[in-house]
């Protein structure tokens, strides 16, 4: 196939090839089968036309093309099954082949098929430990119990192989780009989510609200942009793309590092993989629980960053409150969040890996966030005084796959400290957008227009009647440091007068029609009884 593959072509392909487990394997389960051979079907791809690139310069010197090859992102080895013999000693090689995509393909009918795909994704992660060390391990396509007895697993398994192997889901890179490859894992990502419910879709955060939080946080050339609750890595993702939008040359547009933290193992080599295939090789993505044991520190001291950027789990219970008045880096020096609700707790990791004096944090939060008093109201109260928050962000209901409650976002601009580039700025910009959506089957949705009017709102930080209003500081003490939207931007709408004398007229007309269709329906009655 010469011609370039289609976005939506390559979509829809990858989408069908999960109907190979839809109503046996349960979509928080399939999904990592589907995507880690997406991304294996990825670098083999990428392997093999490169391998044939080579083979046009060196002909048939296989030694100098393996050579080249090993200098390649990611090294595909050879793959050696050999058999001991107990009285003699000796190994026999009962097969050898590459460790790609295409040799399981060929092997699929193997009666141990799901067990080669464990050898080749051992094999790949053993031999680019340094990058993918780790991303396979919670995986297991030799799985009894998600892919049931040998007989329908290896019947499921060659499916899925044969499903892979169709011309619209090759990715060479000389028949489709890297942006439409991890266009397509997102997508894949985006509609297991909202095909899954709630179980599936706590690893995701909408493509249009990262967008928004990715612009709201402003991230430029040359910043450390860090998501402590990364997920599938999509604000990350987004945020790369918003500082190649504001670079101006190629070298600007690139010039960026990622860092994350994610606590669940699968999602985390997602998120991994998900770097990969948007080529950010170098993103650094830990494998932590970033309230009780962060791993991005340097000198014993927590890691600062330019951006930092979240969607964390909504009120998280037993967070590990009881570890935070002793935690090693003073995170909750303002205060403890109680144990049943973490959401000020992420909040204050976020602002304290912020740079001193100019760092930018957009987090998503529920509204209780907003008001909820005792412990979480004092720690608000502090960051308001401190002159940290920056806007109040209202959003509507239903965009998130976990959840059909309106959320809100935060902006809190360390360069409004004392010391800071705006310090003059003791306000907070509040807007209600909450009104604005586009509705959908499952989830509403933002348009570029609706984020377009947030942003030119929030940069122009003007009034706008039942949009958008600035709460000086004396007008949010006079609330007690209530962020409630409704405190501060009046979106009550009048009801139109009603005209009685009209509605009676009505009313009356009504009535007419009524007795008319009544003496009607009568007379129908009349001739059925005839």
């Amino acid at each position: 196939m010469s011609s370039k593959i289609d976005q939506k072509d390559i979509n829809n392909a990858a989408w069908a090839a999960c109907d190979t487990f839809r109503g046996v394997v349960d979509p928080a389960q399939y999904k990592d089968y589907i995507l880690v051979m997406l991304f294996l079907k990825y670098i083999s791809d990428v392997w093999q036309d490169h391998y044939e690139e080579y083979q046009k310069q060196y002909g048939d010197d296989d030694v100098r093309i393996r050579r080249k090859l090993e200098r390649e992102r990611f090294v595909l080895p050879v793959v050696k099954l050999t058999e001991k013999n107990d009285e003699t000693g000796e190994e026999t090689v009962l097969d050898e082949f590459p460790a790609t995509y295409y040799s399981l393909y060929e092997r699929r009918s193997a009666a141990n098929i799901g067990e080669l795909i464990n050898i080749v994704l051992d094999h790949i992660e053993e031999s680019n430990k340094s990058k993918l060390e780790g991303v396979f391990r919670n995986i297991d396509f030799n799985s009894e119990a998600n892919l049931g007895k040998t007989k329908d697993r290896n019947r499921r398994l060659k499916q899925l192989l044969e499903d892979f192997n169709k011309p619209q889901l090759s990715m060479k890179p000389s028949l489709v780009s890297e942006d439409v490859i991890g266009n397509t894992y997102i997508y894949l990502i985006e509609r297991f989510a909202s095909d899954s419910g709630k179980k599936a879709g706590e690893f995701f955060t909408p493509l249009k609200v990262t967008e928004l939080v990715a612009k709201l946080a402003g991230p430029k050339p040359g910043d450390r942009i860090c998501d402590p609750a990364c997920g599938s890595g999509g604000l990350l993702i987004q945020a790369a793309h918003e500082v190649a939008r504001s670079g101006t040359s190629d070298k600007e547009k690139r010039n960026f590092a990622l860092f994350g933290q994610e606590s669940n193992g699968s999602t985390w080599a997602l998120c991994r993989m998900n770097m990969f295939l948007h080529s950010f090789d170098s993103a650094r993505v830990e494998w932590c629980d970033t309230l009780n044991s962060p791993l991005l520190v340097e000198n014993d001291r927590l890691m600062k960053f330019n951006c930092v950027v979240a969607n964390p789990p909504f009120s998280l219970d037993k967070w590990g409150a009881e570890n935070a008045e002793s935690d090693q880096y003073n995170r909750f020096w303002r205060g403890v969040p109680p144990k049943s609700k973490g959401d000020w707790g992420f909040i204050s990791h976020m602002v304290e890996t912020a740079l001193e004096k100019q760092g930018r944090v957009a987090v998503v939060v529920p509204h209780g966030v907003l008001f909820r008093g005792a412990a979480e109201g004092r720690i608000r109260q502090k960051m308001i005084e401190e002159n940290l928050l920056d806007a109040v962000i209202g959003l509507p209901g239903n965009l998130f796959p976990t959840t059909n409650i309106p959320v809100a976002i935060l902006v809190f601009d360390r360069s409004r400290e004392k010391g800071g580039a705006r310090e003059e700025c003791k306000n907070v910009f509040f807007v209600d957008a909450s009104r604005e959506f586009v509705s959908g089957k499952n989830m509403n949705t933002l348009s570029e227009a609706y984020i377009g009017k947030i942003m030119a709102t929030y940069t122009a930080r003007a009034e706008k009647e039942k949009y958008a209003h600035v709460a000086e500081f004396a007008e949010i003490k006079e609330n007690d440091f209530n962020l409630n939207i409704p405190r501060y931007v009046d979106t009550f709408e009048e009801e139109d007068e009603i005209d009685i004398d009209a509605v009676q007229v009505e009313i009356e007309e009504l009535e007419k029609e009524l007795v008319e269709v009544r003496k009607q329906m009568a007379e129908k009655l009349k001739e059925i009884q005839r």
